[in-house]
């Protein structure tokens, strides 16, 4: 495939290689003119005028060829195939497919002003895809699939087909609920129930601690077993930050059976770090955990997912590729379920500030426990209806669903009932 281009700008070679790895075929730029008429290739021509009937024009607007981040004039509209889209322009499609999907990709409006929520974080009420309705949906693979149809109607052309992929994630923030806490943080949280009228809280503390029940937040065995028995292979998120405060609660890494737990993990499956929150506001904290991780583990970590979803661009990713960091999973939100760079398909992210493509892959997740129940208040069954909404809009794209689970929902906590029963149930409908 041959993009005629009048100008080749960074952000352009960073769309022609996103198309290049999605959809297997090469997508290759070009500003000479006469060569691009000549070619024996199928040509898309990127620019101002028409060329002729055979081959596909779009027409650009300015946002590849501009340098810098400002306000954008974007105008939603509904597409005469069944979607929406922006950047309206002439040419066979409509809308200026790789200025869209620059903006969606690069989070072009997460570098404008923009107001925080309540954690310091970019509040998904600023984003295109909530204001206009397409949160809940991986748009980019709607219009990429849409496009491959229109190039094999054109070209008959047979670019390669995407194969649907379920990849769970877990995030282990707090291991344990009462076990392996020691004795003063078993004492303080006594006493706090205690205060509350928690009696049943007090009760079940006494007899996990004297070994009469299992921990509620001890699930491990549980998803051991159902991964074995679906064919799963997950990721797991280790927060191993040693500061104590209000967001980061995890035990202490000096903890044997702490020890042991990362170790059969890393020895089973596939770990990341999980940066504490402290590491946000200390950026030393975050080389010192990679570093326990890895001594635990005993293996280099290249992945992470940024702990309550807490990250700031440019400069969180910058600091993940600074220390090592390879992949991330941190692409959502941690207020609302939903595709935030409206993806469902990793992506390599493009640094604005610098204009350049970097080696940090994105890989977007659209589904948190968490999410559906403290930030949206959903029941199990509703939580289980929008769980499957991700798996069908995901699956028909051909694409990668990538999910969010805490140990504590997946345990026997009462207070996350029937959400072990969900996820199971959830397994059999993907698995088979």
């Amino acid at each position: 495939m041959l993009i005629y281009s009048h100008t080749v700008t960074p952000r352009l070679q960073y769309v022609a290689s996103f198309l290049t790895q999605y959809y297997g075929e090469s997508f290759l730029l070009t500003t000479d003119w006469q060569y691009f008429q000549s070619a024996d290739k199928h040509k898309i021509n990127y620019s101002a005028t028409s060329i002729n009937e055979q081959t596909l024009w779009i027409k650009p607007v300015d946002l590849l060829f501009e340098a810098g981040v400002k306000k954008q004039s974007i105008d939603c509209f509904e597409h005469a195939h069944g979607y929406k889209a922006f950047f309206a322009t002439e040419g066979a499609l409509g809308f200026d497919l790789f200025a869209a999907v620059f903006y969606l990709l690069s989070r072009y409006e997460e570098y404008l002003p923009h107001q925080k929520d309540s954690y310091g974080r970019y509040a998904h009420e600023n984003s295109l895809a909530y204001k206009n309705g397409f949160l809940h949906l991986p748009l980019i693979n709607i219009w990429l699939e849409d496009f491959r149809e229109i190039l094999q109607e054109i070209w008959n052309l047979e670019l390669g087909i995407r194969s649907f992929q379920f990849v769970p994630t877990y995030d282990i923030d707090i291991a344990w609920s009462y076990q392996n806490k020691g004795f003063l943080r078993n004492a303080g949280g006594t006493v706090k129930s205690i205060v509350n009228g928690q009696w049943a809280r007090v009760r079940e503390r006494f007899k996990v601690l004297r070994g009469k029940e299992q921990d509620p937040y001890d699930c491990y065995d549980w998803l051991d077993a159902i991964h074995w028995k679906y064919e799963l292979w997950p990721l797991y998120f280790f927060h191993v930050g040693q500061e104590r405060n209000q967001y980061d609660k995890n035990i202490a890494t000096t903890n044997s059976a702490f020890q042991e737990l990362i170790k059969h993990h890393a020895h089973t499956y596939v770990v990341g770090l999980h940066p504490s929150w402290s590491s946000g506001d200390k950026a030393e904290f975050f080389q010192k955990e990679k570093e326990e991780l890895e001594r635990l583990a005993s293996q280099k970590i290249t992945f992470s997912r940024q702990h309550y979803i807490r990250f700031t661009l440019p400069d969180t990713f910058r600091r993940l590729i600074h220390n090592g960091i390879r992949e991330d999973y941190s692409m959502g939100y941690g207020s609302i379920n939903g595709f935030r760079a409206s993806i469902s398909t990793p992506f390599h992210w493009y640094d604005l500030d610098n204009e350049v493509a970097t080696i940090l892959q994105l890989h977007p997740f659209c589904f948190m426990d968490a999410n559906a129940f403290f930030e949206q208040n959903l029941s199990v069954e509703d939580a289980f209806d929008e769980l499957m909404h991700y798996y069908h809009v995901t699956k028909q794209c051909g694409a990668v669903l990538i999910t969010i689970w805490h140990n504590q929902f997946l345990g026997t906590d009462p207070m996350f009932k029937g959400w072990q029963e969900l996820y199971e149930r959830f397994l059999k409908t993907v698995v088979y």
